[in-house]
């Protein structure tokens, strides 16, 4: 048994620090720095600011509005929630790293209060496997809860042209090309028009 919790707890600090050295470079909220990006060389700029979770949907219609506007440069990137968010989800990061490795060594935090150990401490010292896991488990939880914005904000050339957070759901391909089309219409009859009459 002593062998098996040691290999748990090896596998799960291994894991751990592979999230911790992918996290540092990122942009220091543990999300990668690096854009999903299709960029061409010239036209108008389609930036999607997403939740993690919608990226196969980022992918899916950055494919179908690369094919219908082979000039337009789309560009995708992580939507930061609000910042107690990610600060509660790095604490919670480093926490687990701490509880994990007090209960794998056995250390008593709480005897350097002078505290009594409550007997959801001491049963975690007798099923040591099990406790790692549910530390591991359910702080990984409540940190992608934390980070989960449920964004897909779409702008082009920095106007917004989608919000699911104040729409409520996600636009459909055909509404995405609908909306695309009225604003690029839209700006080339602007720029159609003789800068005297635009005053």
């Amino acid at each position: 048994m002593a062998a098996s919790w040691k290999a748990v707890a090896v596998f799960m600090l291994g894991g751990l620090l592979v999230g911790v050295l992918s996290g540092a470079s990122g942009d220091g909220n543990g999300l990668p720095s690096k854009k999903l990006r299709m960029q061409y060389t010239a036209g108008p700029l389609l930036k999607f600011q997403i939740c993690p979770g919608y990226r196969r949907v980022f992918e899916d219609y950055m494919r179908v509005i690369s094919q219908r506007y082979p000039d337009i440069r789309i560009e995708g990137e992580n939507y930061l929630p609000h910042p107690i968010y990610r600060n509660i989800a790095s604490f919670l990061s480093i926490f687990k790293l701490v509880l994990i490795g007090l209960i794998i060594v056995g250390k008593d935090p709480f005897a350097f209060f002078g505290m009594p150990a409550p007997s959801v401490w001491q049963w975690g010292q007798e099923n040591k496997v099990y406790a790692c896991m549910m530390v591991f488990f359910l702080s990984n939880m409540i940190e992608n809860q934390c980070m989960s914005t449920g964004a897909f904000e779409i702008t082009l050339n920095d106007v917004p042209v989608w919000s699911k957070l104040e729409s409520g759901h996600l636009p459909s391909v055909q509404q995405l090309v609908q909306i695309i089309d009225n604003e690029m219409k839209l700006n080339v009859h602007m720029d159609a028009i003789p800068h005297h009459h635009r005053s």
